[in-house]
């Protein structure tokens, strides 16, 4: 889970990258980077941290162009080295800068090719990079002197046959333009849209609509699976379907959990989706429990709130916001460690006590994935003077690893693992607790777009869409995803700092 966003203007692009940036923060707090075209100069900043952090002024004023692609990143494999902040950068054919949403499940294999037979060389472990190189190795076997929007598409159309897994890309080729495209699968979201100014139309290409609302942008369309989008530096448009066999895949868990609200993904309402999911969860929690003693829903912000509120309607008690966030903290469940997760729950949330006292409350979440949270949560309710404590879960258990760009972490530090609902439960704390039913939550955004027959539900029912996973590559993962391995990888980062602030 990452942001990316590219724009081909008519005036400076540098402050529109950047507050496109602050409206997808919510996809990646690990690093940020922005990249811009003046002329056949570029400009880059890239860095560890927020986006309010890692630019200040002085190089908002450097980032000068027209043209220019940015990035949030999210690390999907437990790595937070700045080296591999993006967007990255390769200088043949023509120059070439690429900022990836998701993750390449092949990237072993070749980065062997790209070393073997392409004779390219790739510096970090991120797939990014090795995403980028095959991209420029087929755009300069498909190109000759000058770029064609034909070679543009029989570059994506090579990289489709190449790469498995999740990518929604944007790529800027110096002095010629920016391409979106998607895989075949169209498991990340990526969408164009269109503003018109007194100098004519300028573009821009985003991971979730929201950005392109917060800047003045009509949607166009969401890149469709295989799909490529060319803009010229002109503002001229190209588009093309470049997969053989592009299929509808979507990653469920973006209407879960990723994505804010008030973007629509594959002209699905990611609002409208978690209503819905707050309404099926009620009707069955109505079914095993048609006499409950709820006295309140209250949801764990920020993502559960939406589906809380038709659940509380439907089961005809008062829905409150008996916890309060502190808005400055990140999202918990990547962080590496389980003492630094327990620590930042705490900071994270606090109880309005008379919300909680002597009443049996029904807690909301949108997902439980190590049950580290959830546990904190249920605990500070019971010491808020909670008589019983059930929660309600808007997704079902996850039981298996995302290899598609979420860093959820390795399989045994799931809460599910092996477990049944009332192991959870009990492992929890709670008096009771209900999943929704995998049928029931893809219901709630199929329908819509009637290209879409199923989504990709790999963390909960271990059906990788496309394909390629044997239990080799699970276990690779694993490895990496750990808490002792981000904890090592955590450290050497510290160090590696610490060296860099000495010299």
């Amino acid at each position: 889970m990452c942001g990316i966003v590219g724009i081909v203007g008519k005036g400076q692009v540098n402050h529109d990258l950047y507050n496109a940036l602050t409206v997808l923060q919510h996809r990646g707090q690990d690093a940020a980077g922005i990249v811009t075209c003046d002329g056949d100069k570029l400009n880059l900043r890239k860095s560890n941290g927020l986006v309010r952090d890692v630019f200040r002024q002085e190089h908002m004023n450097r980032l000068s162009g027209n043209m220019g692609i940015a990035h949030v990143r999210y690390p999907t494999a437990g790595t937070s080295s700045s080296a591999e902040a993006q967007p990255m950068y390769v200088n043949s054919p023509f120059g070439i800068c690429l900022a990836h949403n998701g993750n390449l499940t092949n990237d072993e294999k070749l980065n062997e090719d790209l070393f073997r037979a392409d004779r390219r060389h790739i510096n970090t472990s991120s797939d990014s990079e090795v995403l980028l190189n095959v991209f420029a190795h087929e755009l300069q076997e498909s190109t000759g002197l000058r770029l064609e929007a034909e070679d543009v598409f029989k570059t994506v159309s090579n990289v489709h046959e190449r790469a498995i897994g999740a990518y929604a890309v944007v790529a800027m080729i110096i002095g010629y333009g920016i391409v979106g495209f998607r895989d075949p699968n169209g498991i990340r979201p990526v969408c164009y849209g269109r503003r018109e100014t007194d100098k004519g139309p300028e573009f821009m290409i985003a991971s979730e609509s929201v950005a392109l609302d917060v800047l003045g942008f009509e949607l166009i369309a969401d890149i469709e699976p295989g799909e490529a989008v060319y803009i010229e530096s002109n503002g001229k448009i190209h588009k093309q379907q470049c997969s053989r066999n592009p299929k509808h895949n979507p990653c469920i868990f973006e209407h879960v959990y990723l994505a804010r609200p008030d973007s629509v993904i594959d002209q699905v309402s990611v609002y409208k989706a978690r209503l819905k999911m707050g309404e099926k969860l009620a009707d069955k929690i109505l079914r095993h429990k048609p006499d409950h003693d709820i006295d309140v829903v209250i949801p764990i912000p920020d993502t559960s709130c939406t589906a809380a509120l038709p659940m509380a309607h439907r089961l005809g008690v008062k829905y409150r916001e008996g916890l309060v966030k502190n808005r400055y903290i990140g999202r918990t469940f990547i962080m590496p460690g389980q003492e630094e997760r327990k620590k930042s729950v705490r900071r994270k949330l606090n109880t309005i006590e008379l919300e909680f006292r002597d009443k049996v409350v029904l807690l909301v979440d949108d997902s439980i994935v190590r049950g580290t949270t959830s546990r904190q949560i249920v605990q500070m309710a019971r010491e808020a003077g909670a008589r019983k404590v059930y929660l309600a879960c808007a997704s079902p258990p996850v039981r298996h690893p995302n290899v598609y760009g979420i860093d959820m972490p390795a399989v045994a530090e799931f809460a599910a693992n092996g477990h049944t609902e009332a192991e959870i439960a009990e492992q929890i704390g709670v008096d009771w607790l209900i999943y929704q039913d995998l049928a029931d939550l893809e219901e709630c955004a199929l329908g819509v777009n009637d290209k879409i027959s199923k989504f990709d539900t790999s963390v909960f029912d271990g059906e990788y869409v496309a394909g390629g996973i044997d239990q080799s590559y699970l276990n690779r993962i694993e490895s990496l995803r750990n808490d002792r391995a981000k904890k090592q990888e955590a450290a050497v980062e510290m160090e590696l700092i610490e060296i860099h602030n000495q010299s």
